[in-house]
Order: structure tokens, then sequence, then C-alpha cells
């Protein structure tokens, strides 16, 4: 790894320039001298643990600010703990950099997550560096504590139940296409509002653990809606039924499926949104309200659990406005 005034600092020099001070505060961090951390959750709490890996050319741009590639690696993962009902308390990271890595990037990245760890309460304690010739690689684990037992899971949805999702659906996967060039009609404001929603998730920290109490199963959408569903459904046995025209959208959204329809089921199917959806009995939905209007997050209900039958050729059945079934030829992202 060279910059423009010679060699980075080696291993442990980089560690202690721009990682070992996100760790202060965290004492079983031991400041990043150590092999190892010590993570005790509190008293009647399970820990729960998490890790992603964002890969440069699949998940960002190359040339994405190096903060904002950071704050997405960290939060992807905070919300996954999100659609738990954990709160998250601390994280690991694996940083496999190119060669032609600056220590200015590093710097920048540093800084993007010190930002992040203030404003979600997290600290780092450990974690890896390795150089690569390939492209930049980023791996988080975070850690996070639920009250023991109540981990909320995939598992859990029944027939009857309704399906709720909190924010909106689609703004990452129009933002990819937006500054990849796929959107010429849109206008600036609204290709920058759904740019920045593909580079900067917004975890649902606030909205996931008051789910605790009410929640049949979740999942964060990270897949693509149906898809992410479709987990729901076939960890549970169930089926369900979305009505496409109640799936949340965003102004910028809406302005970009107005400019071009055909991108209607690219919203449903794209990943990347990092919301939570999640099933509930249908006398939950007034306390639903309640938690939306307590934790400042949208949460819309867009459909409803089935039974299931051998005879079904997909468990999540999309209704288009008119009531008819769409047919869609991908479900949502896969990684092989």
């Amino acid at each position: 790894m060279f910059d423009q005034n010679g060699q980075l600092p080696g291993e442990f020099e980089l560690i202690a320039k721009y990682f070992a001070p996100l760790s202060e505060g965290y004492p079983g961090a031991f400041g990043l001298l150590d092999d190892a951390a010590i993570i005790s959750p509190s008293a009647g709490h399970d820990l729960v643990a998490k890790t992603d890996a964002i890969v440069g050319g699949v998940h960002f741009h190359a040339d994405d600010p190096a903060d904002l590639v950071a704050r997405k690696a960290l939060r992807v993962n905070l919300s996954d703990l999100a659609g738990k009902g954990g709160i998250a308390r601390a994280y690991m990271l694996d940083l496999i950099l190119p060669e032609t890595t600056t220590t200015a990037w590093l710097s920048a990245f540093a800084s993007g997550l010190a930002a992040d760890q203030r404003k979600y309460g997290v600290h780092l304690i450990g974690g890896d560096t390795n150089a690569t010739p390939g492209p930049l690689t980023i791996a988080v684990m975070a850690f996070g504590e639920v009250p023991k037992g109540r981990m909320l899971r995939r598992n859990g949805a029944r027939a009857g139940d309704l399906i709720f999702v909190t924010g909106t659906i689609g703004d990452a996967v129009l933002g990819l296409k937006a500054l990849d060039g796929e959107c010429p009609a849109l206008k600036a404001e609204a290709a920058a509002s759904l740019i920045e929603r593909y580079r900067l998730p917004q975890p649902r920290v606030e909205t996931g653990p008051l789910l605790l109490d009410v929640a049949t199963a979740t999942i964060d959408v990270s897949d693509g809606l149906i898809a992410d569903l479709e987990h729901i459904c076939e960890v549970s046995d169930v089926s369900a039924a979305i009505e496409s025209k109640k799936v949340p959208l965003s102004p910028a959204a809406r302005q970009a499926l107005t400019d071009d329809p055909t991108l209607a089921a690219s919203a449903l199917t794209g990943g990347d949104d990092y919301e939570i959806l999640f099933t509930a009995p249908a006398n939950a939905a007034n306390r639903i309200d309640q938690i939306s209007q307590s934790s400042g997050t949208p949460i819309t209900t867009i459909g409803r659990v089935e039974k299931t039958s051998r005879a079904i050729e997909t468990r999540v059945t999309v209704l288009s406005p008119d009531g008819t079934p769409l047919k869609l030829s991908n479900k949502g992202w896969t990684h092989f």
C-alpha cells in the first residue's frame, strides 16, 4: 500500500494511528493491543452477533467517498441487529486494502467510523488489516444485546398476520441506477436523494427494539423486498400476498417511476434498502402505529400472511393495482 509520499505505516502503526482511537471508552477492547476482546452483555440479556462484508465494485463504487463507505459498512450490520430487536454495543472490523490506498483515504475512512460511533453509541473492539491486489473489501462483525430468549427471528409468521415495512422501498436500487446514468430524465434533486440512500443506509435502530413485544417474524431488507419476504415465508412455512400499490415509495422514487415505469419491478426487488420487514397479528395495528409515532419512523401495512400450499409456484405473490398477480423475472439480489 503506497500513497503519494511513499509507503503507508506498517500494520501496527496503522492500527495505532487510525483505529485504536475508535476503541477508547470500551474497556474490553484493551486499546486494540491484544489478540481478542471481551464482551459482556447486560444482566438478563443475550449477546447477538452479525457479520456482513461489502466489496468495492459490488456493494459500492470504487470512487465513493471513504467516509461514506465506512459508514455503510457499519450501518448494514447495525440494520441486521435492529431487525432482530437488538441494541448495538460494539463491532470488529476486517479491512482488506488495495495497494493504491492512501493515508488520506484511511483518515477519511476512520473519520466516517468515528462519526457513526458517536451517532449509534458503538465502539470498535478489534479486527484485522491486510493487503490485497484485488478490490477493497470491508467486513464488519457487530455485537448487540437483546432481552434473554426474545431475539426476533424469521420463523414466527402465521397465517392471518399482516405484513409491515418501515420507511420506503426502492430508493437504494434507484439511486444506484441514477449513479450509473440509467435515469437520465430524473431531476438532479431527486437523483441526489436516491444516491444518498444508496450510499448511506438509515438503519432503524430506534424502531427495532420496540418490535420485541409485537412482531412475529422480522428481517432487514438487504436482498430486496420480495426476496427477503420469501426468506421469512420459507422459514415460517407460510405464503404471503402483498399489494404493490401499498408499498411505500419516497417522492424521489415516485418521480423516477413516473419518468420510467419499467423501473417499478426494480423497486420491489432491488436490495440495499435496510428497512425492517416484519409480520404481526392484525390486532396489533394500533400498537404498531404507536411505535411508528414514538420512533419517528413511518411503518406501512403492505400485505398479509397466508397458509401455504404444495401447489403454489412461489411463496410470495405480488398483486398489481387491479388485483392480478405480477410476474417478476427477478426476485432480488443473490450473492452467487
